[in-house]
This record gives structure tokens, sequence and C-alpha cells, in this order.
């Protein structure tokens, strides 16, 4: 799959929104209006899975070099991966929705209690 096919555009199946590709050079996999993701890989960038579920945004974390992720969680299938927030591009995050998982208190973070380890990112 080229490079161009990974970063296309979509119909956010939890909003309803159109959503257009990165213009900063990474790759769209969530929605910037309400950051939910669709589980669509095994492997990050695989595009592999059968799941096809949505994947809700369940916390905030940071990481050396990747900056700040958001943790999603299949609603599915369970499975947790983490994708970088979308910043200067057209259509960023929106950061009122990452300030609010961010503000989660870590000891109720469903993403932080489970001990599971991440997919991605």
């Amino acid at each position: 799959m080229s490079r161009k096919q990974k970063n296309a555009g979509f119909t956010c199946e939890q909003c309803g929104q159109d959503v257009t590709p990165v213009s900063n050079g990474s790759y769209r996999n969530h929605c910037p209006f309400c950051l939910f993701s669709k589980h669509l890989d095994i492997l990050p960038g695989d595009r592999e899975s059968t799941c096809q579920g949505l994947m809700e945004p369940v916390g905030i974390k940071f990481r050396s070099g990747k900056g700040y992720q958001i943790i999603h969680r299949c609603l599915k299938c369970g499975m947790r991966s983490v994708n970088r927030i979308a910043e200067n591009t057209v259509q960023p995050d929106n950061m009122d929705l990452i300030a609010r998982l961010s503000a989660i208190h870590p000891r109720y973070r469903r993403s932080d209690t489970t001990g599971e380890e991440y997919r991605g990112g």
C-alpha cells in the first residue's frame, strides 16, 4: 500500500465528520473532531486487522521522540494502541478533547490501570 493510500481522507464512523489527510508528512489515523479511530492494524501501518471496530480515545501519554499520543481502546475486541496527536496540519486535533483526556486522574484512567502493552506509536 502506498503512502498516499495510507494517508487517505475518510468519513468518521463515530461523528460523521469528513476528515482530510494530514498535511504535515505523517498519517491520518483518527478523527480530529471526536478523536475516535478504527481498528485497522495488527502492527502499525499493516492494515491487516479483521476486527474493524471503533477505537475510543481513553487517555493521553507522552513519549520522548514521539510527543503526546492518544491511547485508544477498541470497543469490539479491547485491543489498545497509541496514535500521535495531529498538529500543524489542516484539521488539527480537537485540543479541548485532548485536554479533557489528559485531565483524567491517572488512578481512574482506564488505559493506565490494565498494565497491558500498547501497540503502535
